[in-house]
């Protein structure tokens, strides 16, 4: 299910939820994106993919479309022992979804337990994409603990319990 009309912010994403934590991500000193995490009631960081959340990535540069799925994927088959035919579905998937974006943009992934994640960008809907493995992976790079950035995950969990 779609969203009937765009959204100003993650509050209305999650309505009775709570901000979580926020960070900057910086790759060789360049500065990537900023997350954010807004999570539901009785949200616990170790069993994340059973919690409803939103998590925002407001971009400080531009990248294609292409690039963010391929950077998505290698890092889900880092965390997990994906098949090639699962990868190479997951890849296509994401790169059709999702958009090239510039700098300013802000691209929000939203956690749905027992549906398909929900993908925005600025605030309009893009669809739909996964299933449950899929958002467990999707998800994991930022909030898992096998995340290549665990500063990062740190600080978006930083106001969870565990």
């Amino acid at each position: 299910m779609l969203l009937a009309q765009p959204v100003s912010g993650l509050s209305e994403l999650v309505p009775s939820g709570r901000a979580a934590g926020h960070a900057r991500l910086r790759f060789w000193g360049l500065d990537v994106y900023d997350a954010s995490l807004r999570v539901a009631p009785g949200f616990r960081r170790a069993d994340f993919p059973l919690h409803g959340f939103a998590l925002q990535l407001h971009y400080l540069r531009a990248f294609s479309a292409v690039d963010i799925a391929q950077r998505s994927v290698d890092e889900m088959r880092r965390a997990g022992g994906l098949s090639k035919d699962q990868t190479d579905q997951w890849q296509t998937g994401l790169a059709r979804l999702l958009p090239d974006v510039r700098e300013g943009d802000r691209l929000i992934g939203v956690n749905r337990p027992g549906r398909a994640p929900l993908f925005l960008l600025n605030g309009r809907p893009l669809g739909e994409f996964g299933d449950a493995q899929f958002a467990k992976l999707f998800f994991g790079i930022w909030l898992g603990p096998q995340s290549s950035e665990p500063a990062l995950r740190d600080a978006l969990l930083a106001g969870t319990a565990q």
